[in-house]
């Protein structure tokens, strides 16, 4: 019989292929991850937005208009997180226990971490948020800010609400 050396292993270039495959299916999945997690956290601005909507109509519902931005009283918050509430003018009806906050902080606007309101007068607002997603076909989505609100979100998405 004759004695046949039996290789036990990988060859430099087997492993070198195996790292190649690896390396290229981990970076398709991290791309895909990152447009996961963006497309989340748009999905959580929009439902803020609604939120802060109903509570907008609530409001509308007992005092007949809007808050006024800017005004002094009934005015919706400027600021947002658990210690924000929403109430009316005298403080005894609570609209919104917790104003949400953008889940990027101070990325965008110029107060950080809130969602943009502007009213005019009690009868007519927006509600706009900066969106990541380009490839986001909402209804809602403009390249252009409402009137007032900044002008920099980083890709010119902006996902406006209006009172109905």
């Amino acid at each position: 019989m004759k004695n046949f050396k039996l290789n036990k292993g990988f060859t430099l270039i087997e492993l070198l292929i195996v790292i190649a495959i690896i390396g290229v299916l981990s970076t398709l999945l991290m791309v895909n991850f990152v447009a996961i997690r963006q497309r989340s956290r748009d999905v959580a601005r929009k439902a803020d937005l609604s939120h802060i909507q109903e509570s907008l109509e609530m409001y509308r519902a007992d005092q007949g208009n809007y808050p006024v931005s800017g005004s002094s009283s009934g005015n919706f918050p400027t600021s947002c997180g658990s210690g924000v509430s929403f109430k009316n003018a005298a403080g005894t009806t609570t609209y919104m226990p917790a104003i949400p906050c953008d889940s990027l902080g101070s990325t965008y606007w110029n107060n950080g971490v809130y969602y943009y309101y502007t009213g005019d007068s009690g009868v007519t607002y927006s509600i706009t948020a900066c969106l990541e997603n380009t490839s986001d076909k909402d209804q809602n989505i403009t390249s252009t800010p409402p009137t007032g609100a900044p002008s920099n979100c980083p890709n010119n998405l902006y996902y406006v609400l209006q009172n109905p």
